[in-house]
């Protein structure tokens, strides 16, 4: 009987090893197996003031989603949105950053549109080891100042966006004397200025800056700014703020007349122009932010852009502006990189640290021109801008005379710091015939 029971305890041990190798064995086993769904994490501004384009963006989000889950997803796995609300602050942001990576699962993360939100949560997804793209935010020392594995941007950065605009105010008014900027006081007002004002200095270098503004993020009355210009009379007003800042800047300086003594430059004022309407008046140079534009002077007729525009303004009475082409861009960017991946893994399904290899270096297109990401993360993004003009058939201002700039031309090269980068730029770069000109 001892002998009995002692082969009895033995087998039922062996059993039991025999169980626990099977369980030890299942992650293994799961490696390349396709997930129910891929969740999506995306943040976005839901409320205050940048909410006038972060809901915009979040409807394009979900039509996208709609459109792309329907036609089978990424290699048969649906996208699953998880929407967190960039209004909730800084220190709200990253908690639900966290809570809904390290307890819901989430493996890709669409943040941010404010480049404080950027900075706040890039060093978090590369410590969390989730993959996060950049999909709005301008900031461009995030990914100079530091290499990262898991974080891309899938758009450009301030400074080809401030090279861009520079090239399109000299190319189109060259004889100004004096500027002056109004810019909100944060991340982004900072540094998008320090480019302009460094660029504007190495390609025409007798400008002189009259004033240096920076109102409070989301300050609601401008009237100690517009009376300091209406008394500077500078030629030139350059804002590169969005969103409710950029419209409520916009309306007073033109109820108090500052719109017909200056010139102003708006670089990201596209997102602002429906919203406007006649608040905004002709002769005023603003920028989409990328090649972005519901009337893209090479694409306006194409197929997929077209029935997009179509679908979106039925969905949201609104035409499409820069942060629903970079929502969409980031969102075919992430199933382009999976996609990239999986075809690398032998068609099994990777791991985000092999889906974040395949985004670097990744080139996809949204509905625009092609977007391609650098090795450090960057992605490299024509850039669309024109002059106001209203024209039959819209209640609000649109572009003419738009002017293409390609990114490689107005980007610091990977390496390098951009202050320092545009003050080597030289006025050769204001005759390169790869500047497309659309003139009307």
């Amino acid at each position: 009987m001892k002998g009995n029971h002692v082969k009895s305890l033995h087998a039922r041990l062996g059993a039991l090893v025999a169980g626990m190798s099977l369980l030890f064995a299942a992650p293994a086993l799961a490696q390349g197996a396709k997930p129910a769904e891929l969740k999506l994490g995306i943040t976005t501004f839901s409320s205050g003031p940048a909410s006038v384009f972060g809901v915009p963006a979040k409807a394009a989000a979900e039509q996208w989603i709609e459109e792309f889950n329907a036609a089978g997803g990424i290699n048969g796995v649906k996208i699953t949105p998880v929407f967190i609300d960039e209004g909730l602050g800084g220190d709200k942001l990253l908690t639900e950053y966290r809570r809904v990576v390290q307890e819901q699962g989430v493996k890709v993360m669409l943040s941010a549109i404010s480049s404080g939100n950027c900075n706040i949560v890039a060093p978090v997804a590369e410590d969390l080891k989730v993959l996060n793209v950049m999909w709005d935010c301008g900031t461009e020392k995030l990914l100079e100042d530091r290499r990262y594995k898991y974080v891309v941007r899938t758009q450009a950065n301030a400074v080809t966006e401030m090279v861009a605009t520079v090239v399109y105010l000299l190319k189109t008014k060259p004889d100004f004397k004096t500027i002056a900027v109004v810019n909100q006081d944060y991340a982004w007002g900072r540094d998008s200025w320090e480019i302009f004002r460094n660029t504007l200095q190495a390609l025409k270098p007798d400008v002189k800056v009259v004033a240096e503004l920076f109102p409070k993020f989301g300050a609601p009355d401008f009237s100690t700014e517009i009376s300091r210009l209406q008394a500077l009379k500078p030629d030139v007003i350059l804002s590169t703020s969005w969103g409710g800042d950029l419209d409520t800047f916009v309306r007073q300086a033109g109820q108090r007349g500052l719109m017909k003594s200056s010139l102003f430059v708006l670089p990201l004022a596209e997102s602002s122009a429906e919203r406007l309407g006649a608040a905004l008046p002709e002769g005023v140079i603003i920028g989409a932010r990328g090649d972005h534009y519901f009337l893209h002077p090479e694409l306006k007729d194409e197929p997929k852009h077209k029935a997009f525009v179509e679908k979106f303004r039925a969905r949201t009475r609104s035409y499409p502006i820069y942060p629903v082409y970079h929502m969409v861009a980031a969102l075919q960017a992430v199933a382009d990189g999976h996609n990239k991946a999986i075809k690398a893994n032998k068609g099994q399904w990777p791991s985000t640290e092999q889906v974040a290899g395949a985004m670097h270096g990744l080139e996809f297109k949204g509905l625009t021109r092609a977007v391609k990401i650098r090795e450090d993360g960057q992605g490299l993004e024509d850039q669309l801008l024109g002059m106001t003009r209203n024209r039959a058939g819209y209640a609000f201002p649109v572009m003419e005379n738009m002017m293409i700039v390609p990114a490689d031309l107005v980007t610091t090269p990977v390496g390098q710091k951009s202050p320092e980068w545009v003050k080597t730029l030289k006025p050769d770069v204001l005759k390169s015939d790869r500047i497309k000109v659309y003139a009307k």
